[in-house]
C-alpha cells in the first residue's frame, strides 16, 4: 500500500476512534472515506488532486460537519459545567483546541479553493495571450522575410518572381499542424511605376483542396502608383513550380483575372482578397521522398504576370529559358521562338499535296 493510502487510513481510524458510539459521524466518516478511495489517486497526482475543486469541497464538507457535531458537545458540556467545572476542564479544552484547529482547517480550505478559483482564471488568460502572440508572430516572421527581401534586393520590377521557399519542411509542418496555414512571397512590382503584387501559397492546401493539393494564388497589393494605374486587372498570372533536375519536367498552370471579382479592382486595404488555383500541385507527390521539386530542404517558384499574352503552348519554352538572362533577352528569344513556330506552320501550308 502507497505511503498517501496509509495515511488516508490512519486518519480514517482516528476518527472513527474519536467518535466511537456516535453513529451520525461514524456514517459521515464512512461516506468519505469512501469517496477517497473512489477516487483512485495515484500517487504521482496527488498534489494536483488536492487542488481540485471536488477534493476540496469534499473536506470541506467533512469538516463542516465535525464543527457542528462540536458545537453541540460544546453545549453539552456547557450545561453542567455549572456544578461539575473541575471534571470537565481537560476535555474542554482538548475540545476548543480542536475547535481551533478545524477552524483554521476549514480557512485553508477556503482559501485554496479561491486560489484554484484564481489559477484557473489566470491559465484562461495566458491561453488567450498564447494565440494572440502565435497570431503575433505570424506577423512578425512576415515581417522579417519582408525586410530581408528588400536589404538582399531582391524586389522584381518587371512583373516576374522567382520565390524561393526555404525550410520547406518546417513550414509543411507548420501548414498541416496549423500553425501557420499559408506563407506570402515577398512583393514584386510590374515596372518600377506599376503594379504592386505577390504570391500566398498554402503548403497543405485550402478549402476544398486542404490536405489533398498545393494551393497557390494571386495578390494585388495597394501602392503609391495606383491612382494612374487602369483596374481591374486583367492580365493573365502564371505560376511554375521548378523541376530541379535536368528533366525540367516544370509544373506550370495559368488563371485569368475575373474583372467583376474584388480581388482585381484597385486595392482598398494593404492586400486584396487572394485569387488563384486551389489545385495547384498534388500533396502525394511533393511528399515523395526524392521528388525533383524540393531538393535541399527548398522549393521554387515563378510568378508572371503575362502583359504581351504569350501563348499557352510557347509557356514551356519561355519558362525553360535560363532564368539568369536580363529579362529583355528572355523576351526577344520567346518572340524568336514565336516567329519561328509561326513560319514552320506556315510552310507547312504551302507544301502541296504529292499524288
Amino acid at each position: 500500500m502507497a505511503d498517501d493510502e496509509i495515511a488516508i487510513e490512519d486518519m480514517l481510524e482516528y476518527s472513527r476512534a474519536q467518535y466511537a458510539g456516535n453513529e451520525v459521524m461514524l456514517q459521515k466518516i464512512k461516506e468519505f472515506g469512501r469517496e477517497m478511495r473512489d477516487q483512485e489517486i495515484i500517487r504521482a497526482k496527488m498534489e494536483d488532486h488536492y487542488l481540485t475543486e471536488k477534493h476540496q469541497h469534499a473536506v470541506l464538507k467533512v469538516v463542516h460537519q465535525m464543527l457542528s457535531q462540536l458545537n453541540e458537545r460544546q453545549m453539552d458540556i456547557d450545561l453542567p459545567r455549572r456544578t461539575t467545572t473541575g471534571t470537565c476542564n481537560a476535555a474542554t479544552v482538548q475540545l476548543e483546541e480542536l475547535y481551533e484547529m478545524l477552524n483554521i482547517l476549514v480557512g485553508g480550505i477556503e482559501t485554496l479553493t479561491s486560489d484554484g478559483q484564481r489559477l484557473t482564471n489566470e491559465s484562461l488568460q495566458m491561453q488567450i495571450t498564447l494565440s494572440t502572440l502565435k497570431e503575433e508572430l505570424s506577423k512578425v516572421k512576415l515581417s522579417i522575410e519582408e525586410s530581408n527581401a528588400f536589404l538582399e534586393g531582391y524586389v522584381s520590377y518587371d512583373g516576374t518572381l522567382i520565390w524561393k521557399i526555404t525550410n520547406f519542411q518546417e513550414k509543411m509542418i507548420d501548414a498541416q499542424s496549423e500553425r501557420q496555414t499559408s506563407i506570402y512571397s515577398p512583393p514584386f512590382y510590374s515596372s518600377p511605376s506599376g503594379y504592386k503584387m505577390r504570391a500566398r501559397l498554402y503548403l497543405n492546401g485550402d478549402g476544398n483542396a486542404r490536405r489533398t493539393h498545393m494551393s497557390l494564388f494571386f495578390v494585388l497589393m495597394r501602392s503609391l502608383n495606383d491612382p494612374i494605374l487602369k483596374f481591374p486587372f486583367n492580365y493573365k498570372v502564371t505560376f511554375c513550380l521548378y523541376d530541379q533536375t535536368s528533366q525540367q519536367r516544370h509544373v506550370i498552370d495559368s488563371f485569368r483575372p475575373d474583372i467583376k471579382s474584388n480581388s482585381f479592382q484597385r486595392p482598398r486595404s494593404d492586400m486584396n482578397i487572394a485569387s488563384g488555383i486551389p489545385k495547384f500541385f498534388p500533396l502525394k507527390v511533393i511528399q515523395q521522398e526524392g521528388n525533383p521539386y524540393v531538393r535541399d530542404d527548398a522549393m521554387f517558384i515563378k510568378i508572371m504576370v503575362d502583359f504581351g499574352d504569350i501563348h499557352k503552348t510557347l509557356l514551356p519554352y519561355a519558362l525553360s529559358l535560363n532564368p539568369g538572362l536580363p529579362m529583355h533577352i528572355q523576351q526577344a528569344m520567346i518572340k524568336q521562338e514565336a516567329e519561328r513556330r509561326t513560319q514552320l506552320r506556315s510552310d507547312g501550308q504551302l507544301q502541296i499535296p504529292q499524288g
